[in-house]
Order: C-alpha cells, then sequence, then structure tokens
C-alpha cells in the first residue's frame, strides 16, 4: 500500500465523524475503531451497460466514476438567514446552492443543527429549478419518498408561499429521520407521513404535484457509497424498475387531472428511466414537459425519443447521478374527497384546543389553529385545516405543522420544533446567547450553566436558536432531543463557520 494511501487512512481515523471516504480507487470505511479499506471494483455487466448507453462518451464516464471524487455542495434555508458560505461557487441551477472547496465538519457545526443550510448533492437540487418554472401559485405537493429530506427541503423553499407539503417516507427509521430534517427546516406548512403509496392513492386527486424520487440501483451514487457498488446487479436492476412501476400504479389517483409529476431516480441504466417514463406515458396518457435547460449546465439529454428528460452525468456535471422528468397528467374532472370516517373527523375536532393567548403568541402571526395529539399541541396553517385534518384521519402521519409544546400537568413545556420553526417569536421567550463550546455541549445532550432567570429559556447562537433549556438555579436542564444529538467525542478546536453574513 502507497504511503500516500497511508497518511490519508490515518488522517481519516483522526476525523472520527466521517463513516466513508474515497481515497482514488479505494473507499476507506470507519468501522468501530478500525479503517476497513475497500477496493473499487465495478461489475462487468455495469461496464457493458454504460458502454452500450454512451457509446461514444462511456471510457470518460467510467473513469470519472472509477478516480474522481464526489462534489461537495450545501443549499442554504434563505427562511432563516442571508448569510452564504464564502469562497464557494453557486450551483448554476439553484440560487442558493453553492459548491463548496472540500468537505467540512458539518457535524459540529451549530448551524447544521439549526437548519440554516443542508447538505445535499448539486444534482439533486435541479428540483428547484423546475418547481419555479411550473409551479406559481399555491399546490398541494406530495414528496412520495422523501427520507432524508433534501427534495422536501428543497421543494420547501421554492414552492409559492401558501403551499402545503407532504413529505411520506415507508420505511419508520428513515420516516424519523426525514422528521428531524423538516423540524429543523423550520417550514410551518410540512406534513410528514409513514404510509405505503397504496394508501396514498386512496387520497382520489388530492395533490396538485407529486414528486417520486423511488428507490433504485444507485448506480448513480458509485463515486461515494461502496455498498451501492457491490450490491449491484442486472437482477437488482430488474427489481427496483418492477418496484417503481408498482408505486407509481399506487400513487396515480392521488394526482389531480392536469396534476404535474416529477419523476427521478440516481441511476443511470435505462430499465429504471425511460422505460418507465414510457410506462407513465403508455399507461396514463401523461406528457412529458421540455424543462428547457441551458446549454451550458452540461445536463446531458435523456436517450431515444425523450429528450425532455435529463440526465446528470459524472463527467459532464459536477453532482453524482441523477435522471430526472416532469410529465404532465391529462386533464379531466376533479372528483372530491371526504375522510375516511364520521368517527375520525369527531375524534379531530374533540382535539380541538382552547389555548391561552401566551402561548399563542410563541408565533410571529395569528393564522394558526392548535389542536391537541396525545399530549403535544401543534399549530396548523388556517388554510390548510381541512387538507391536514384529512390526511391525519386518512394516513399514519407523525408530524404536521408546528410542534409547539408538550403538555406535562398543567405545565406546558416549549418543543424543539417550535424552537426550529420559522414562525417562532424570538421576544416571547427569555433569551441566552451562548457561546461555541457551550452549544457543542447543549447539542451533545450536556447540562450547562447559563445566565438566565429560572424557568424555560430559549439559547442561541450567533443569534440563532439552538434549543430551549429549563434554568434550574444553579443549571439548566437540557431539552435538546436524545435521539438528535452529537455523538461522537471529538470537538474541533474552532467553530467551522461555513456560513458567513454578507
Amino acid at each position: 500500500m502507497s504511503l500516500c494511501l497511508n497518511l490519508a487512512i490515518t488522517s481519516f481515523m483522526l476525523h472520527k465523524t466521517i463513516k466513508t471516504q474515497r481515497l482514488g480507487t479505494y473507499f476507506v470505511h470507519l468501522h468501530t475503531k478500525q479503517a476497513v479499506i475497500i477496493k473499487m471494483t465495478l461489475h462487468d455487466q455495469f461496464i457493458k451497460q454504460i458502454r452500450d448507453l454512451f457509446p461514444d462518451e462511456s471510457s470518460e464516464m467510467l473513469n470519472a466514476i472509477m478516480t474522481t471524487d464526489a462534489t461537495v455542495s450545501i443549499r442554504v434555508n434563505a427562511a432563516k438567514t442571508k448569510a452564504m458560505p464564502q469562497h464557494a461557487e453557486r450551483v448554476p441551477w439553484c440560487n442558493t446552492g453553492f459548491y463548496l472547496p472540500e468537505r467540512e465538519a458539518f457535524t459540529f457545526d451549530p448551524a447544521f443543527h439549526s437548519g440554516l443550510y443542508y447538505v445535499q448533492d448539486a444534482s439533486s437540487m435541479i428540483l428547484d429549478y423546475i418547481i419555479r418554472k411550473f409551479i406559481d401559485m399555491p399546490v398541494k405537493y406530495l414528496d412520495l419518498c422523501a427520507a432524508p429530506g433534501g427534495k422536501s427541503t428543497t421543494a420547501a423553499g421554492a414552492l409559492p408561499e401558501g403551499s402545503l407539503l407532504v413529505c411520506n417516507e415507508i420505511v419508520s427509521q428513515r420516516a424519523n429521520i426525514l422528521k428531524e430534517n423538516i423540524i429543523k427546516w423550520g417550514n410551518p406548512n410540512c406534513v410528514v407521513t409513514n404510509d405505503d403509496s397504496a394508501n396514498i392513492g386512496r387520497l382520489t386527486h388530492f395533490f396538485d404535484v407529486i414528486a417520486a424520487d423511488v428507490p433504485c440501483s444507485g448506480e448513480g451514487m458509485f463515486r461515494k457509497d461502496p455498498e451501492a457498488v457491490t450490491q449491484w446487479t442486472p437482477s437488482l436492476v430488474e427489481q427496483c424498475a418492477c418496484r417503481q412501476r408498482d408505486i407509481i400504479d399506487n400513487v396515480w389517483n392521488a394526482l389531480k387531472p392536469g396534476g404535474l409529476f416529477i419523476y427521478s431516480t440516481c441511476t443511470f441504466n435505462r430499465n429504471e428511466n425511460e422505460d418507465i417514463v414510457e410506462y407513465i406515458i403508455d399507461t396514463y396518457g401523461a406528457t412529458p414537459l421540455n424543462l428547457d435547460i441551458p446549454h451550458e449546465w452540461n445536463i446531458h439529454r435523456g436517450l431515444g425519443n425523450l429528450p425532455e428528460c435529463c440526465r446528470f452525468l459524472p463527467h459532464m456535471t459536477r453532482g453524482e447521478g441523477l435522471f430526472v422528468c416532469a410529465l404532465r397528467k391529462p386533464d379531466g374532472d376533479i372528483k372530491p374527497i371526504t375522510a375516511k370516517s364520521k368517527d375520525n373527523r369527531k375524534k379531530a375536532a374533540k382535539n380541538t384546543l382552547k389555548i391561552d393567548d401566551n402561548v399563542k403568541r410563541w408565533l410571529i402571526n395569528d393564522q394558526y389553529s392548535f389542536s391537541q395529539r396525545e399530549d403535544f399541541i401543534y399549530a396548523i396553517d388556517n388554510r390548510h385545516l381541512e387538507a391536514v385534518s384529512l390526511l391525519v384521519s386518512n394516513l399514519r402521519s407523525i408530524y404536521a405543522g408546528i410542534g409547539i409544546a408538550s403538555l406535562k400537568g398543567k405545565d406546558i413545556v416549549p418543543s424543539q420544533s417550535l424552537a426550529m420553526s420559522s414562525m417562532l417569536d424570538k421576544n416571547r421567550f427569555n433569551t441566552a446567547e451562548i457561546d461555541y463550546r457551550d452549544t457543542i455541549a447543549f447539542l451533545r445532550g450536556e447540562s450547562v450553566s447559563i445566565d438566565a432567570p429560572r424557568g424555560y429559556t430559549l439559547l442561541t447562537h450567533n443569534v440563532t436558536p439552538v434549543c430551549f433549556a429549563k434554568q434550574l438555579g444553579n443549571r439548566a436542564n437540557n431539552m435538546y432531543p436524545k435521539e438528535w444529538r452529537i455523538r461522537s467525542t471529538h470537538i474541533p478546536e474552532t467553530e467551522p463557520g461555513i456560513l458567513k453574513t454578507i
């Protein structure tokens, strides 16, 4: 093994927050306290597939997959901050997206945990461009396969004000990660569900837009995911294509006539891309839409008779592999939707609260109604009350609107979701500005002394909310969610400071 590789592995071991790092044609995976070295070897059938699909540029493409590193990019939350990364280049198709010169210690950046930015591959940010091109009024938007939340938060930033965003993930563990990222982003008009596409499809003509970034064989992630490389087989491609058709069949009924369907994968083969788009066209009469992609973005067009589709290829575009196509559902009569049962409607009405005015003033405006689910209080935008009630009644929902507080006896305890919300009125709470080391301590679940009166205090760092704490006198009770805490014991000497006010 070369001296350079040994030195890189040593450096990697010291930086224990990174689980997998690409070193040329090797992956170094951190497993407990050992670095496992994995040689990148592409399947023969995958190589043949690329050569068949892209005969004139296959060598360049395969070389890019084998020898080049993935780019590092973030998307800034314009609803929360005007700060931007320094020494960064803007992503052409997303005004809030930026390429970073190198990977930063995101885990130890308070701005990351407060939802001021999201670490996302630049290719996926094309969704921002598509939404702004085709949607110019408030909509009900479904992100069908949403975890971990990159495309959902992209949609939250791009959709017209007053839109309702529904983010669904069928796998429970991933749905909880999605919920965390949605809460941190702070958009007040989101619902997170953990349900099957077949159940969502029963909501006849409910959504104006459905985005389906479907599970796929992951060929576009080979540069940064060693498991995707080792797990790939031709049979996996066929299994994924079959599953993708099933998902579309399940959910198509939930899209309104004339609605927008955005289909995407992070893979290269035709079976899961153009062939699926042709299936949607042939089966449901959908029309592919021209995205008018500027030539200088170097985004490859779709293959065959589908130039409307877009392909992000690693030797052409700064980003990982992605396929995307926007389609229009044929016009027709829209059928009305009703909740599942009268019992559910009565239950929802029974949970409407008369809450004291002090709690209502925790938000910066009064356009919200308050409801209770179990021991938790939510605030729902009045414009979406009926829609959210229907969703909660018919789907397995795990979060909706703004999580305001939990009820503990007669005590109303402000929640972390309130601290993260863009609708929070900070002036309604005692606040305490804490330095970088204390911020990291709180994010790790430790107790730290703060200068504040007894009771609930909003902790801020660089004037940005971090979390609530309950001041008990000589110490502050840490209220940061246990499942969100930083696990690493490594703390940088200096704050990353990725975002700077310009």
